[in-house]
């Protein structure tokens, strides 16, 4: 018998189907429908699914099933899909956890801090770009009047593009999304939608649902929500900045301290906590831009627009916006992942790497308050500030060499997906682009 509250969820909601949902290594959303009769058995033992057949599952054609078992307090209607609902799983193959499943890795992260009494909060903001396609099939702004050199917080951009921001507004709200600012970012087309923070499990799982929603709302309406890092190759990218936070049993914040001297309100775990970020930023990168395209977002350099809001260069700073690490005061905001981001797999890495620093005590050093993107490479050298990793290949090198992850996330998923992203960087590298085309086919 189902719990009394997923009961009433069902009914008050009207839920008839229910979608069995999880991630693949790369964040996408997986699903089977599931008559609302078959909950209890998707809850008990989980739906089953071909595991080969799903992105780096590290599973053969002729292995067990991958069962989903879901996760009944994740119930909650789909507001664009009347009658639907979604539980969030975790896979499980031959009766236990699957050491591939991203949400999996990150559960076991979070019973780390668990462990010492401690909750990592983290707020996410998703950037996303709207598109169309015209009659040809090319990619096209959905607003042709979204041009400004400078749109950011542009009213006509904004109100123009309304009616999708909207309905994902109000497609969010009633399941739980506090949604506080919406606003036209950077970039042409561009939008942010801002809404509070969670623990980190939650923020994941949101996220991914955030995605789902707005992929369908958009293709309701005729248009594509893009959440690739950087769709234009002379504006601003999609980023998804992490803020962060660590509580107690109480609900006190422990990297607030209204004495730090430095003025930006941080305890010493927090400093510690950065300084894991910082060291382990080079590995980090692969996680958080996991592809080829991520690194035309983390590039040394400005936008169109006279500004770029991506770090390319490891330092922490005052509400520095310039920096990987920046401090708005008492938490942390970590600036490097981008919205094409596995959500799980990312927070479960902050935690590896904010733990290593707090428990070797690393200090991150003196912050950096300079506009970094006004300096020269050599003038930051200087200063001791090193770059991040600028290819895909770099930054999964980077992770390679990194022992603390694979002993902390697990040999399993980081060894598939070293693998994974090498195999990327070699298609990448094998095709061949309009600018080759353009450039050399009379060029000889």
């Amino acid at each position: 018998m189902l719990p009394s509250e997923t009961q009433r969820i069902i009914d008050e909601n009207g839920i008839k189907y229910v979608l069995a949902q999880f991630v693949d290594i790369h964040g996408s959303a997986k699903t089977k429908s599931v008559p609302i009769s078959g909950l209890e058995t998707v809850a008990e033992t989980g739906a089953g699914f071909a595991g080969f057949a799903i992105c780096g599952m590290g599973m053969q054609p002729h292995g067990p099933d991958f069962m989903a078992r879901g996760d009944l307090s994740t119930l909650m209607p789909v507001p664009w899909q009347p009658g639907y609902g979604r539980i969030v799983c975790i896979g499980h193959v031959e009766g236990v956890p699957h050491p591939y499943d991203s949400r999996y890795v990150l559960q076991r992260q979070v019973e780390r801090l668990k462990r010492k009494g401690w909750t990592l909060n983290t707020g996410l903001e998703p950037e996303f770009s709207l598109f169309r396609r015209d009659e040809k099939g090319a990619l096209q702004l959905v607003d042709s009047s979204d041009n400004l050199d400078k749109p950011c917080y542009d009213y006509k951009g904004l109100s123009r593009s309304r009616e999708f921001l909207e309905r994902l507004t109000e497609a969010l709200q009633p399941v739980g999304f506090d949604i506080y600012q919406i606003d036209h970012e950077d970039a042409n087309g561009q939008f942010e939608i801002n809404y509070t923070y969670s623990d980190a499990m939650e923020s994941a799982d949101r996220f991914t649902f955030f995605r789902m929603a707005a992929g369908e709302i958009a293709n309701d309406l005729g248009m594509i929500c893009s959440f690739m890092p950087k769709p234009d190759p002379k504006r601003a990218g999609n980023g998804m900045h992490f803020h962060l936070s660590i509580t107690d049993e109480g609900g006190r914040n422990l990297f607030h301290d209204a004495n730090d001297p430095s003025g930006m309100g941080l305890s010493k775990m927090a400093y510690h906590f950065a300084a894991g970020l910082l060291a382990h930023g080079p590995a980090l990168c692969a996680f958080a831009a996991p592809t080829v395209n991520s690194y035309k977002r983390l590039v040394v350099g400005r936008s169109l627009s006279g500004a770029t809001w991506a770090p390319a260069f490891i330092a922490y700073g005052a509400n520095n916006r310039s920096a990987m690490v920046r401090v708005p005061y008492g938490r942390l905001e970590f600036r490097l992942p981008d919205a094409g981001c596995n959500p799980y797999l990312v927070t479960a890495a902050i935690i590896a790497a904010g733990l290593d620093g707090i428990e070797r005590q690393l200090e991150p050093g003196a912050p950096c308050n300079e506009n970094l993107y006004d300096l020269s490479l050599e003038e930051i050298a200087a200063r001791g500030i090193k770059t991040l990793p600028q290819s895909l290949k770099d930054a999964v090198d980077a992770l390679d060499a990194d022992p603390l992850f694979r002993e902390t996330v697990g040999q399993e998923i980081v060894n598939e997906f070293i693998c994974l992203k090498r195999m990327e960087w070699v298609e990448y590298c094998r095709h061949v682009s309009d600018w080759e085309l353009k450039r050399y086919i009379e060029f000889f």
